[in-house]
């Protein structure tokens, strides 16, 4: 019985470690897209100021309007 214990106890510490690096390798992720996210929201605010006058794109109608 107590060898099965320690083979339990072996898989769910290896299971933890396995999910643990998993959500270190998301955050980073995460971390990177948010700011390419930030990033093109400050490219696109630059590409309206710059098109003032101009109706933004998401605010034109599609041409099939």
């Amino acid at each position: 019985m107590s060898q099965e214990i320690e083979e339990q106890i072996a898989h769910l510490t290896r299971t933890v470690d396995d999910l643990s690096d998993v959500i270190a390798r998301q955050e980073r992720e995460i971390a990177r897209l948010a700011r390419r996210v930030g990033l093109l929201l400050e490219r696109e605010a630059e590409r309206e100021a710059d098109g003032a006058g101009t109706i933004p794109l998401a605010d034109q109608r599609p041409p099939h309007w």
